[in-house]
């Protein structure tokens, strides 16, 4: 196997939680030594169902494992002198610290932050933590529920009359854990010539970057869309999951040709162009009369039946497999999707990381550590790659770095944003006539002749940073100039369909061929190899064909969406942390490598927790609605007002005691049946009746506040359009004031992360691009064509700065 790209780093972890162990896994996972640093006794989560007998008697959680697989664990208090000074030598060569303690216990321990910058200033340092270190959330008690209900992800889900639906746990994990990997690596990569960086991280904020499509629909129309029921979301129709005569299958039909080979599909060929049906905004309205004619129709034949036919259509569907079906599906089993994972003597299947280098893979699991298995290693002594401490004079740690950007929409674009964010040059590529398509789709006149295309909010979100040109790619001279943009490129991305750029005749290998170094990523819904390499997907299609539905919600529902279009956020920040990862391999060897993603398989690691337990134990609890299995009461409680909802959690006997005072209620305190989770648990119905006839007196933003100070995990289910006056992201900077062309005064999303002691996020000073806007400088000033060359190329139709509709298109354009 070739070296792994970040085998010469060490990295340490501090803390708990399940974003830190993801994103350790990652660095232990591509070849990092990996130190896990657990209490005395070991890590809580450790004792996390699903339990699997490792032998001697021990049992140990199947999910912390997966999570930890290839790294070192010691045992250490690094309150206690003597543990905390060898927990300083294990730093004083390590190039990473990844922290997870509360902010306020870092700043008090010997082992703080300021006092390890000082001592061991070429320490890189990355702190993970619900909220962030500042701003009037940083002190709250929080779980996965209650940050998905500030992040406003909880709100717009589940039947039109309430509760909005709660997710299971572990998807935080992988998110955070991406976004903190992707500015430390960022910083690992530079701090060569640069100095070692410290970051926070704020789950919170991390989860933000899955609700602000939702956010920015609300920005631009000055409302949120409403709850609109199971599996009921978006704006057209059909939308969801179906039953079919075998499985469930999962459609998302958006476009007018979509609707159109979807009516021929089922056999109603005359739906199609039925002028109640054929526009989304029609479809959306007549949603119940298309519903009771599609069911029936669906269940004529399986799922699968379905699928196989929709990909011959290119109709973005799947088949929502169960989580016992997911593990036998061949499309996974063919590109290694998932391997073992041991500790002691049990055995068991998880994903595997999605990033999948082709020529430095990551590890395919492997062996978890017990507790303190690494107390008695002696480590051997190590130079760190960093010598100082980063400075305000440092440029941003991706500078120096060029990405060929060929994505559109939402995934592609917010992995190159996270680039961009860090500092690398991305050219973004275009054309006139086939503009991204998150600067809209509307045939209609005023699309063009009022440039509503460059008025988009959603566009804005996903494409700061970047510098834009327009090449026709089907014109000879366009392709020509795209290969000379590749010979000098570090790396290039697209999000198309599997065939898309191979019929232009740029399949990774010839990328390659043009230039040896680059770093190659694709990320079609399947990958680009097996027989579903051709299904057209969205967002909801991945998450859909993952399983996540098939434990989401109540039990006696349908297979339940999340309503967020999850797979583009998760597709995109992981391949951001893929295309890091290609940097540190080329850094290290010189030669580029073709990054074969698979965007289902990125949303694997967010269902990791059930299918983990499928595999573990041969079968997958039932779904428990808004309960959850291990704190109780739990769930999106009524409000004061019309449909406002708090999310709450009681973790502990002292929590439950807590919740009985702040509700006023010594009866429910002083009963013994209540006073353990177990006793709870029997009289879930009881409590939850308590609990709401209380919430329903108070607002929730009250409710919350109260709740925290007594100790208490809480949050206001929030609605997107509520994140732009949410006190705690005004506070923080999460919200950036810019103006542009066209779309005047608006409000941009910061990064997640904060680098340094200033708490400050960074400034965003390079503003998406109008189409076309940087044609001039790149073809001028970077290929090095004359005036008269770039004019040749605009009256040809290779380049412009306007959209073109079909009937204006140069018929050069398509040459």
């Amino acid at each position: 196997m070739p070296e792994l790209p970040l085998s010469e780093l060490r990295v340490v972890e501090i803390g708990s939680g399940d974003a830190l162990c993801y994103c350790g896994k990652l660095f232990a996972d591509f070849g990092a030594e990996v130190i896990k640093v657990e209490p005395p006794g070991g890590d809580a989560a450790r004792k996390i169902a699903p339990l699997v007998d490792a032998g001697d008697g021990a049992r140990e959680s199947a999910t912390f494992a997966w999570l930890n697989t290839n790294k070192r664990s010691i045992t250490a208090d690094p309150d206690l002198p003597a543990d905390a000074a060898r927990i300083r030598a294990l730093l004083a060569g390590s190039d990473l610290l990844l922290d997870a303690r509360h902010p306020s216990i870092v700043r008090t321990s010997g082992l703080s932050h300021e006092a390890l910058r000082r001592s061991e200033p070429g320490l890189a340092i990355t702190a993970i933590s619900w909220f962030g270190e500042n701003g009037p959330y940083s002190d709250y008690a929080a779980t996965d529920s209650v940050c998905r209900s500030l992040a406003g992800l909880v709100k717009l889900v589940g039947p039109i009359e309430g509760p909005p639906v709660l997710p299971r746990d572990g998807q935080i994990a992988v998110v955070a854990g991406l976004t903190a990997f992707i500015p430390s690596l960022a910083g690992l990569y530079a701090h060569g010539t640069q100095g070692a960086r410290r970051f926070s991280v704020s789950a919170h904020e991390a989860m933000l970057q899955i609700s602000e499509f939702d956010t920015a629909l609300a920005l631009e129309s000055g409302f949120t869309r409403p709850r609109i029921g199971i599996n009921r979301f978006g704006r057209g129709f059909p939308s969801g999951n179906f039953a079919t005569r075998d499985g469930w299958l999962g459609v998302t039909v958006v476009t007018p040709a979509q609707w159109v080979a979807f009516c021929n599909m089922i056999g109603l060929p005359e739906l199609g162009p039925d002028p109640r049906y054929s526009s989304t905004a029609e479809r959306y309205l007549h949603a119940n009369e298309l519903n009771d004619i599609i069911k029936p129709v669906l269940m004529h034949r399986t799922a699968a039946q379905w699928f196989e036919q929709g990909i011959e259509l290119r109709l973005p569907l799947a088949i929502v497999p169960s989580m016992k079906e997911l593990l036998t599906q061949p499309v996974f089993r063919e590109r290694g999707a998932f391997a073992k994972v041991t500790i002691g003597e049990a055995s068991f299947d998880a994903p595997v990381l999605p990033q999948h280098l082709t020529r430095s893979p990551p590890k395919a699991n492997g062996a978890a550590p017990f507790a303190g298995d690494g107390n008695d290693d002696a480590l051997p002594a190590r130079r760190r790659l960093a010598g100082r401490a980063a400075t305000p004079q440092d440029p941003l740690p991706l500078k120096g770095l060029r990405i060929i950007d060929l994505t559109m929409g939402w995934a592609g674009p917010t992995a190159t944003r996270q680039m961009g964010d860090l500092g690398a040059d991305v050219i973004k590529v275009e054309s006139c006539q086939y503009p991204d398509w998150f600067r809209g789709t509307d045939p209609r006149p005023p699309y063009h002749t009022e440039r509503t295309y460059e008025k988009t909010y959603w566009f804005q979100m996903n494409n700061r940073n970047k510098r834009g040109i327009t090449l026709d790619l089907t014109s000879k001279a366009g392709l020509a100039l795209l290969k000379r943009l590749l010979a000098d490129a570090d790396a290039v991305i697209d999000n198309y369909a599997a065939d898309v750029l191979p019929r232009l005749g740029l399949d990774a290998a010839t990328m390659l061929a043009i230039n040896p170094r680059l770093v190659v990523v694709t990320m079609p819904a399947f990958g680009m190899s097996g027989p579903w390499s051709g299904c057209r997907a969205y967002g909801s299609t991945l998450e859909q064909a993952s399983g996540l539905p098939s434990v989401t919600g109540r039990e006696d529902d349908p297979p339940t969406m999340l309503h967020a279009a999850l797979g583009d956020p998760i597709g995109g920040v992981s391949a951001a942390a893929a295309l890091l990862l290609g940097f540190m391999q080329q850094k290290t060897t010189g030669a580029g490598q073709h990054i074969d993603l698979s965007q289902v398989e990125c949303m694997l690691p967010m269902v990791a927790p059930s299918i983990i337990e499928q595999s573990a134990t041969g079968h997958t609890s039932p779904r428990l609605g808004n309960r959850h299995p291990v704190f109780t009461p739990n769930g999106c409680f009524p409000c004061l007002g019309e449909d406002q909802w708090i999310t709450l959690a009681v973790r502990s006997d002292q929590e439950w005691q807590a919740l009985c005072r702040v509700m006023h209620r010594p009866d429910l305190a002083a009963d013994p049946q209540l006073a353990t989770a177990t006793g709870r648990r029997t009289e879930e119905d009881r409590i939850e009746v308590a609990v709401r006839h209380w919430t329903a007196t108070v607002r929730p933003d009250l409710a919350m506040v109260t709740l925290q100070d007594a100790g208490i995990p809480a949050g206001t289910a929030r609605l997107p359009m509520d994140l732009a006056g949410d006190p705690h992201l005004m506070q923080v900077g999460h919200w950036q004031p810019v103006v542009r062309p066209f779309m005047g005064p608006h409000l941009l999303a910061s990064v997640a992360y904060r680098e340094g002691d200033d708490a400050l996020p960074y400034r965003i000073d390079h503003l998406a691009p109008t189409l076309g806007q940087h044609n001039r400088e790149i073809l001028g000033d970077l290929l090095g064509l004359s005036e008269r060359e770039i004019e040749e190329l605009a009256v040809a139709g290779v380049i412009g700065d306007v959209a073109t509709s079909k009937k204006s298109r140069p018929e050069a354009a398509g040459a």
